[in-house]
């Protein structure tokens, strides 16, 4: 039997609106952002946001509302007009607040950390290099010292995890147990097993993106054994689950119902298109933009109707919204940038040109030639035309894999412009760090650099993660090590070089994220000099494009379907 309401009401149930009207209201109803219909409590459900309140109260001018949901709907508005009152201070005695590190920090880390401490979640868009995880660090001190918080579930690209360890150890001004998570999935299960239950000092566990949908139980009971106090979730470089439908983003989602607190770190929330908040924000916090993937698409995406081999599909050809969008996003978040927060040194970027020997050139032609040949008498993807442009790119470095998947070395151009430059830096007595992206490159860099016996440390994929620590600790601290090689795609995260001020690129991958982040490994806190990188590049090659791009802050991916033909001229 339907029950009917003469007058439409507004109460509070398990920490939503929910409202209760005339059947014939329920259109209007629907109308307003995120509208669930709740069978049991016969009403329709709503996230306790003051945006839905307004509308509802405009759409419904005789709505009756308990005590109790307008009292929630005001907490919501005062923490985040807190929030935003915080983000305007522009000096240092306007606001009094007392981070538990063991260094002074600066005034946008104070702003971070006390809207932080004020809101449950938040969002950190904090560029590289402006010192987001000692924030986190202070936040995550406050809340077990004056909240209860006994627990830290911190999810983190598999290269930076064993860097939080290490950051809680020299900044957490109180007692902290944290522990990395390594090993097979059964090891790390046991692991969080292992931690004794919550006692005088924080925990923490720190485990890769991988990981969470394989060891989800487990990590679900070690959450829930945080007792009253509750647990917090940090997700570090959070655009890792920008993908609603990936593995990890599913399980993050799961994970982050459970959290009392949550964070998200990152510089780069949006690496792709608007679309990437809605996942990140659905673990954050889903009343921001609700949890339906579907909703959120009709309300900022234009899309429109293909056919393709498998059928009808559609795709986002544009963005509406927008405005709201981003000023829903930062309701919880703040944004700092480097050139905002620190007064870092000068960056200088220089290209050096590399010129091929004629018969490299003869095949680096060749294979430009086939690239085309095949492009146009085929389909041209993004895929397709990045794995031609990447044959390319490696070539201009001296190898060249074949259709056996055997590498061979192909010219050392590169390799004698590196070790020229090398010397001069050395010879200067500097400390320099060395950026590829091929495996073999590193091992030629390598192998160069113990025939000249030269000291030096490395990071690729290959590293166990206890070991990167070891050689990014040896490279700040030990002035016998004189180089630093890394891999773009591995040690572009969370570690500091700032023992150097120099770096050489001696090839470049085509994420521009990627070479940003790895940019700031030496040009961040902690560096006092005018920071030079250098980048090898092979003339009259995909280097001088793949350079052009980065320089004007474009992903080549995006590019390469449209102007595939320039990029391979």
């Amino acid at each position: 039997m339907k029950v009917a309401y003469q007058i439409p009401k507004l109460g509070l149930k398990d920490g939503r609106l929910l409202l209760r009207c005339p059947y014939e209201d329920r259109e209007l109803a629907k109308a307003v952002a995120g509208a669930k219909w709740d069978p049991m409590a016969k009403g329709w459900s709503y996230v306790t946001r003051p945006e839905v309140l307004a509308d509802l109260k405009r759409l419904f001018p005789a709505l009756m509302i308990d005590p109790e949901a307008s009292e929630a709907v005001r907490r919501v508005s005062e923490q985040e007009a807190t929030a935003q009152a915080v983000k305007e201070i522009t000096d240092d005695e306007d606001l009094d607040v007392e981070l538990p590190v063991r260094i002074k920090p600066f005034l946008h880390q104070k702003k971070a950390f006390k809207i932080g401490i004020t809101l449950p979640s938040v969002a950190l868009l904090m560029e590289m290099g402006t010192g987001k995880t000692l924030t986190s660090i202070a936040i995550a001190g406050h809340r077990w010292k004056y909240d209860g918080l006994r627990r830290v579930l911190v999810v983190a690209p598999l290269s930076v995890v064993p860097v939080w360890p290490r950051e809680f150890s020299k900044y957490a001004a109180f007692p902290v147990d944290c522990r990395a998570l390594k090993g097979t999935s059964a090891e790390k299960m046991a692991e969080l097993a292992a931690f004794p239950p919550p006692s005088d000092a924080l925990q923490v566990a720190v485990v890769n993106y991988e990981s969470t949908w394989r060891i989800e139980s487990a990590l679900k009971r070690w959450l829930q054994g945080a007792g009253q106090g509750g647990a917090m979730i940090i997700a570090d470089e959070s655009q890792r689950i920008k993908t609603p439908g990936a593995a990890q983003s599913k399980a993050m989602h799961r994970l982050g119902a459970l959290a009392a607190y949550r964070l998200i770190l990152t510089g780069t929330p949006v690496t792709n298109s608007p679309v990437d908040f809605f996942s990140q924000y659905k673990f954050l916090d889903p009343t921001i933009f609700g949890t339906s993937f579907t909703a959120f698409k009709a309300r900022y995406c234009d899309m429109m109707a293909f056919e393709g081999q498998n059928g009808a599909f559609k795709k986002i050809i544009g963005y509406r919204n927008l405005d709201e969008l981003v000023r829903k996003a930062h309701s919880i978040a703040f944004r700092v940038t480097k050139a905002e927060a620190l007064d870092l040194p000068e960056e200088i970027i220089q290209q050096r040109l590399v010129e091929l020997e004629p018969k490299t050139m003869r095949l680096y032609s060749e294979l430009r030639r086939e690239a085309i040949a095949e492009l146009e008498n085929g389909v041209v993807t993004a895929q397709n035309v990045l794995t031609k442009l990447l044959r390319l790119s490696q070539l201009t470095g001296g190898f060249l894999t074949d259709e056996t998947g055997r590498t061979h070395s192909v010219g050392d151009e590169k390799m004698r412009a590196f070790e020229e430059t090398l010397d001069d830096l050395l010879d200067a007595g500097k400390k320099v760090v060395v950026f590829a992206r091929f495996i073999p490159e590193i091992r030629t860099i390598c192998t160069a650099l113990e025939k000249r016996g030269i000291q030096y440390r490395y990071i690729t994929g290959e590293v166990d993660q206890s070991a990167r620590g070891e050689a990014v600790q040896a490279f700040q601290t030990d002035p016998e090590v004189r180089v630093f090689v890394a891999q773009i795609q591995t040690a572009g995260l969370g570690i500091t070089l700032t023992a150097a001020d120099t770096a050489i690129f001696y090839s470049m991958d085509f994420s521009l994220a990627n070479y940003e982040q790895a940019k700031a490994r030496i040009h961040r806190v902690g560096q006092r000099n005018t920071v030079t990188h250098i980048h090898l590049i092979a003339a009259g090659t995909v280097d001088e494009k793949i350079f052009e791009a980065l320089r004007e802050k474009k992903n080549l991916a995006d590019l390469v379907v449209d102007r595939w033909r320039e990029l391979l001229k």
